[in-house]
């Protein structure tokens, strides 16, 4: 038997129950012809292992270290643009990063498939095999040694079991869901279109569940796109009128995480956008019609979207012994080393990190593995050097949110705010800085000015 991971590529069931016993008769793949070189494994090519890899790679090159990267992906795409994915306002086909490729160029090697478990007495890493959509093995399973590893496997959405979420909704953690989303979107559109009969209750209604920065984002953004495919002649419906978004959350306002001014200037931009916002009030059944609120209220909607709550990995909850939190993320000190062995390491959302002082862990988000990454790189120099790790410090550099086209909001260092320009300007340098640190600077730029260019000629929205 085997199971479709989100990766869409199939894994038998026996590679993820008995790991340890399957992959002790597999020989160990060596990561480079010189022996002597320090190993790097890094584990996910989210933003922070990508910017990893490639510091590494770029640094050191293959004279001191062997740097590997592993994701069961083939591109990479900055998680906080999936909801543009998702909505038709960016190709993930078009702005991804193929890791094959940008591992050539920068110094590290990358090798797909899905870790599915460590031997950390032998120092090695479980790598599943990888299985085309016919179900045919396309590279087998493979052992990898490392001096050091690096977990940046980021997280997924958490449903918290709710009954029918996992069936019935979409969750927008990789580049397939994300796509996957944006098919079901124009299809309901070209459905509504083009049927004889009158629209049924929820048809054309989106549910996004979840008020962070995600939820409210692709609120906007579906606003916008969605009327923008109907512009498109697709004239035999009032689509300002029966195209309806609502947001759920479970807490008592939106952007729970971010300040409270920021959140009210949101709400009242959404609610002049049109779209219904539901506060404190639980999600308890997603069905293939719709949500249902509480014990009595149930909401019909066509497309829903969770965007409620993250987790890391579950497969790190039995990671060889590592510590793990509650919802599976690894512990680790102010260095970013697992608290059970200093040879492992994890960074991003799949971290705990209480830095002293604090009350609560890091939050997950793009600024904290792009600073865990920089740091890591130094932790990996001085364990080169023989030197004790450096201790993390993190810098809270702010929030934004950007709302299409319609509006973005900011609060930076010292508490400074900013809308309108001035605020989605800030809010693509994030992107930017994040390119520069993969690609660098002039690669940067140059895709910059072509981006500028080709907006001019191709459609403002995905359309197939």
């Amino acid at each position: 038997m085997q199971i479709v991971t989100p990766g869409m590529r199939l894994i038998p069931e026996a590679v993820l129950a008995n790991n340890a016993a399957l992959f002790r008769t597999i020989p160990e793949t060596p990561s480079h012809a010189d022996k002597s070189l320090h190993r790097v494994v890094i584990v996910g090519g989210g933003a922070g292992g990508l910017e990893l890899a490639t510091r590494l790679g770029r640094k050191f090159g293959s004279r001191r270290l062997s740097v590997t990267l592993v994701d069961r992906s083939r591109i990479h795409i900055w998680k906080p643009l999936l909801h543009e994915v998702a909505s038709g306002a960016l190709s993930a086909s078009h702005d991804a990063v193929e890791y094959i490729a940008h591992a050539s160029r920068h110094g590290y090697r990358y090798r797909i498939g899905e870790v599915v478990g460590i031997d950390r007495a032998k120092r090695q890493v479980f790598v599943a095999p990888s299985f085309d959509d016919d179900g045919r093995q396309v590279i087998p399973a493979r052992v990898l040694g490392y001096d050091t590893l690096v977990m940046a496997v980021g997280s997924v959405s958490n449903d918290f079991g709710t009954p029918g979420a996992a069936h019935h909704a979409i969750s927008l953690d990789t580049a397939e869901q994300a796509a996957r989303f944006n098919k079901r979107m124009i299809d309901a559109c070209l459905r509504a279109n083009a049927q004889y009969e009158p629209l049924s209750p929820g048809q054309l209604h989106c549910v996004i569940v979840g008020a962070g920065a995600t939820g409210v984002e692709l609120a906007a953004e579906l606003h916008k796109s969605m009327r923008e495919i109907a512009s498109h002649n697709l004239d035999n419906i009032d689509f300002e009128r029966l195209i309806r978004i609502t947001i759920v959350e479970a807490g008592p306002r939106i952007l729970p995480a971010l300040p409270e001014q920021m959140a009210r200037a949101t709400a009242r931009l959404l609610i002049k956008l049109g779209v219904q916002i539901r506060c404190g009030i639980k999600v308890t059944e997603v069905t293939e019609d719709g949500i249902r609120l509480g014990e009595k209220l149930f909401v019909p909607a066509e497309l829903v979207v969770w965007a409620a709550g993250i987790k890391a990995p579950a497969f790190l909850k039995s990671l060889d012994g590592l510590e793990t939190d509650r919802i599976n993320r690894l512990i680790v000190d102010e260095t970013l080393r697992t608290v059970a062995d200093e040879n492992v390491f994890a960074i991003g959302d799949c971290a705990n990190c209480m830095l002293p002082g604090e009350e609560s862990a890091l939050p997950p988000r793009a600024q904290t593995a792009h600073q865990q990454a920089d740091h890591m790189a130094k932790v990996i120099a001085a364990r080169l050097a023989g030197r004790a790790p450096p201790a993390y410090r993190y810098r809270d550099y702010g929030s934004l949110v950007s709302l299409a086209d319609y509006g973005a909001f900011g609060s930076l260092i010292g508490g400074l705010k900013i809308e309108g320009l001035v605020a989605r300007l800030v809010y693509r340098s994030l992107h930017k800085m994040h390119l520069r640190a993969v690609h660098g600077f002039a690669k940067t730029t140059l895709a910059s000015i072509g981006e500028m260019i080709v907006r001019r000629v191709k459609p403002r929205i995905k359309l197939h």
